[in-house]
């Protein structure tokens, strides 16, 4: 009489999915790396709060983040749960960003090296099947990290001269008599400056998280996201020429003390506005093309 042959466990799907203590364990360890760098994250949040609106939008980053990485969860149970050695990689520059940043006392360097850290711990701990499924929730969190003042002055300048130069030549198409004179614009009755605020930064770098967004929930070919995000420059430097245009007319209309004033700052949420009903109509459009298109010229889709 034959004893039943009882079903082995099977080794190899015993090793893919690692016991609930290594999940629990690589948690505390990135829970513990986090409070460490409680410090550095506390005064990036500061920054967000006191840069003049210019990164208010950090403040969404988080949140977003976690959005998508739930969204996620599905496939996060599928995938297996190993260490992998290629964590070593990212851990070992997110550990030199930070000493670099902490001896030049330079923050964007520290600041990334804590996400670079964060992303190096995730691979090591859990492997590079789980860091696939979760790589666009935790590069997302770059978007949330400043940009250091010296860039911020190299940019803002010629942003703010290509802001005066596009709002003059709305102008004279208006008929209105305008002299450019570097970022001064010279009215019959006044004159206005075009100062840094109103470069167009604040706009492009918030309007550039948008586009991410705006890709990810809207659009699932990679070549559309690519096109959307992209195109949120050249819409916020239109944009941000427009407001220093509509400022101009009121300015040679009714003064420059109403210009400036609190219809001045209520622009900006005006035409970030425009701004977002652009990029809606810019992902209708590209609905409209694939569909014209059909299948085959969709440029890749993405699950």
């Amino acid at each position: 009489m034959t004893q039943p042959e009882l079903p082995l466990e099977d080794p190899i799907r015993r090793s893919q999915h690692g016991p609930s203590w290594v999940l629990a364990s690589g948690l505390v360890v990135i829970a513990a790396g986090i409070a460490l760098s409680s410090p550095i994250l506390h005064y990036m949040v500061l920054h967000w709060l006191s840069s003049d609106g210019d990164y208010t939008h950090g403040l969404m980053i988080v949140p977003l983040s976690l959005y998508f990485a739930f969204e996620r969860r599905d496939r996060l149970r599928q995938v297996p749960i190993e260490t992998s050695w290629w964590g070593l990689v990212p851990l070992a520059l997110g550990s030199i960003a930070l000493a670099i940043g902490r001896l030049g006392v330079e923050l964007t360097s520290m600041r990334s090296g804590v996400i670079l850290t964060g992303i190096g711990l995730v691979l090591l701990l859990f492997g590079r099947h789980v860091f696939r499924v979760l790589a666009f929730p935790l590069l997302f969190l770059f978007l949330m990290v400043p940009l250091p003042q010296s860039l911020v002055n190299t940019i803002a300048f010629p942003l703010q001269l290509l802001a005066a130069q596009m709002a003059v030549g709305a102008l004279h198409l208006l008929g209105i008599p305008a002299l450019l004179e570097g970022n001064i614009i010279h009215l019959a009755h006044s004159e206005l400056f075009v100062a840094q605020a109103c470069s167009g930064l604040r706009s492009l770098m918030a309007l550039i998280t948008l586009g991410v967004v705006f890709a990810y929930f809207l659009e699932r070919g990679i070549l559309r996201r690519a096109i959307i995000v992209a195109s949120t420059i050249p819409i916020a430097i239109v944009v941000n020429a427009l407001r220093v245009a509509l400022t101009a007319v009121l300015a040679h209309h009714y003064g420059s003390t109403l210009a400036t004033g609190a219809i001045h700052d209520y622009q900006g949420l005006i035409m970030f506005g425009f701004a977002f009903l652009l990029l809606l109509a810019e992902t209708n459009l590209l609905k409209t093309l694939s569909w014209w298109r059909g299948p085959s010229g969709s440029g890749g889709e993405t699950p």
